[in-house]
């Protein structure tokens, strides 16, 4: 099994987006939107709670309660890396 790397940061951003440094040195922004077709994810849909992100012990994951999480492998997969900061500007809230 590959190893992927840890989660240092996570950050909410507009739009239910996602950026999210790794150990690595690389940032990755994540889109929530198609999980919020998902019941057990419906409660991302509120802003107030979408922003309360933490990252999980160790880095592997990030999690807004003890039922709502998502793995570093899924975000750094399905992530799209962030060149620049300058790009990232532009969804800040």
């Amino acid at each position: 099994m590959k190893n992927f790397p840890k989660i240092v940061k996570v950050s909410p951003l507009a739009n239910k987006k996602l950026n999210v440094l790794f150990d690595n040195g690389k940032t990755k922004t994540y889109d929530c939107k198609y999980l919020l077709q998902k019941p057990e994810f419906a409660l991302l849909n509120e802003e107030r709670f979408f922003k309360s992100v933490n990252v999980d012990a160790g880095g592997y994951g990030i999690s807004w309660n003890d039922n709502i999480d998502i793995s570093e492998y899924e975000l750094w997969t399905n992530g799209i890396e962030i060149n620049s900061m300058e790009h990232i500007e532009e969804f800040r809230i």
